[in-house]
């Protein structure tokens, strides 16, 4: 056991920053550096509405999939990185993000082109279905599909339950049992919104993201005003530490590039093959368009919460120091500048972030189990997962430190390891896809995609 978890934990370091880049840096230059000259068309195609009345839009999918990406790690996550990896991790993380949004673009291409249709009309799909279809082997699928289920039902749920009660240790009425106490209820809260099924998902999580980003944001930039003295240094501060060779390569697992290319995945989850599940349930009349809507999400998520909650902590002069990981860190900077009405509301946004990021990753549990079973799971039996579900988010309430954030990293990293090679094998079709939504484009036309026109030799469900 202690071999297999040390090969694991070694996954995390090296393997993951390689696979992370190179297949960023891959993608990037194969669209054309995609993320700089369709910015503008994202948003443009986030707008649409469906063709069929009751399907989820390009917006409704950009929700649920920002509901999972934004979460405690825009805040803990953050804080980790600096405290841990030093202020130069904010730097890495946005490189992360950058190449990222490449990641995310080809996946969720990928994921709308190989998707499935639903009896009533509707549609599915993700990775475990784009590696089945196009590299023909439902064994991979199968394995991605658990991986994903493992990462997200008990990886990042408990690590999302644990970070949110972690958020009142600077409060007197914290305790023994109030990690406890919280966890119940953040459980059986999660349990009755999730027994409602994916509609209510997608209205709950619609209406929570927009409202706690936009007031995180203008937090951020009221905080940057009232310390506007201080901006200069603290862009010098990152920059220096991010190209330090020393602070990079000194103790790789413990390096600030480490910590970024980490808690940068773990915040926005590009190349992962989550939000593709997400993100083939849109109706669009051209994959490329769920594409464009999803890189847009890594932006929202790294470059902009992210960098607000960086922004927030380093320019408040609060050092950072490793006994401060987590919440601590983020409370005592804004504390600083607010007094306790800082600490309230990092507990109040911890609790939104986390409770949209539970409800936003069962939505891919639930996908995956569709995939596994070869059908739509029984209410009785997702009920029954769902349950465990709520179990598992409240051992992670009172779970350790050590425990939550290792067990995320593993299983984050084994997504990656597998949906990226397989995305590199696969991105000739989203590239061809993409050459096609750009000749339309150019000829004035709003673009269909026929699956002949990106050479796609395997029958799909909606694109022939």
């Amino acid at each position: 056991m202690q071999a297999l978890y040390s090969f694991f934990m070694y996954l995390t370091g090296w393997p993951l920053a390689l696979v992370l880049f190179v297949g960023g840096l891959y993608f990037t230059i194969r669209t054309g550096c995609i993320q700089v000259k369709m910015f503008g068309e994202s948003l443009k195609v986030v707008s649409e509405k469906p063709s069929k009345e009751g399907s989820i839009s390009s917006f409704g999918a950009l929700m649920i999939s920002t509901a999972s990406r934004v979460g405690t790690g825009n805040i803990i996550g953050v804080s980790n990185a600096i405290c841990l990896g030093g202020p130069g991790a904010v730097f890495w993380m946005w490189v992360t993000a950058f190449l990222g949004g490449a990641s995310a673009f080809v996946e969720s291409t990928l994921a709308q082109i190989y998707k499935k249709k639903a009896p009533d009309g509707t549609c599915y799909g993700g990775p475990a279905y784009y590696i089945e279809a196009a590299l023909h082997s439902r064994f991979l699928g199968v394995v991605f599909a658990i991986a994903l289920i493992i990462c997200y039902a008990i990886g990042y749920n408990m690590l999302a339950a644990y970070n949110l009660q972690t958020a009142f240790s600077g409060f007197s009425f914290y305790g023994e049992t109030f990690p406890y106490v919280i966890g119940a209820i953040i459980a059986l809260t999660m349990l009755y919104c999730l027994i409602g099924g994916g509609k209510r998902i997608v209205k709950v999580t619609g209406f929570l993201v927009p409202v706690m980003g936009v007031l995180y944001v203008i937090l951020a930039i009221v905080t940057l005003v009232l310390n506007a003295s201080f901006i200069g240094p603290m862009f010098k501060m990152i920059f220096a530490d991010a190209f330090n060779l020393r602070a990079i390569f000194g103790g790789f697992m413990g390096s600030c590039l480490m910590y970024g290319f980490k808690r940068g995945l773990y915040s926005n989850e590009a190349g992962m093959g989550s939000a593709p599940n997400a993100a083939a349930a849109a109706d669009v009349s051209h994959p490329v368009k769920q594409g464009l809507v999803q890189m847009l999400s890594v932006f929202i998520d790294t470059l902009l919460l992210c960098t607000a909650t960086a922004f927030m902590c380093l320019v408040t002069g609060v050092a950072p120091e490793s006994s401060l990981a987590g919440a601590p860190f983020v409370q005592a900077a804004l504390s600083s500048v607010y007094g306790e009405a800082g600490l309230w509301f990092i507990a109040v946004a911890l609790l939104l972030f986390a409770f949209t990021t539970l409800l936003g990753n069962f939505y891919y549990v639930e996908n995956c189990f569709a995939y596994i079973l070869k059908r739509t799971p029984s209410n009785t039996f997702m009920n029954i997962v769902r349950l465990i579900g709520a179990i598992l988010v409240f051992f992670g309430s009172i779970a350790s430190f050590g425990t939550v954030w290792d067990v995320a990293d593993m299983t984050q990293c084994v997504l990656a390891v597998i949906n990226i090679p397989v995305c590199i094998v696969l991105g000739r079709v989203a590239f061809k896809a993409l050459d096609d939504y750009r000749s339309q484009k150019a000829a004035g036309q709003n673009p269909v995609f026929k699956a002949k026109d990106a050479g796609v030799k395997v029958p799909t469900d909606f694109w022939n």
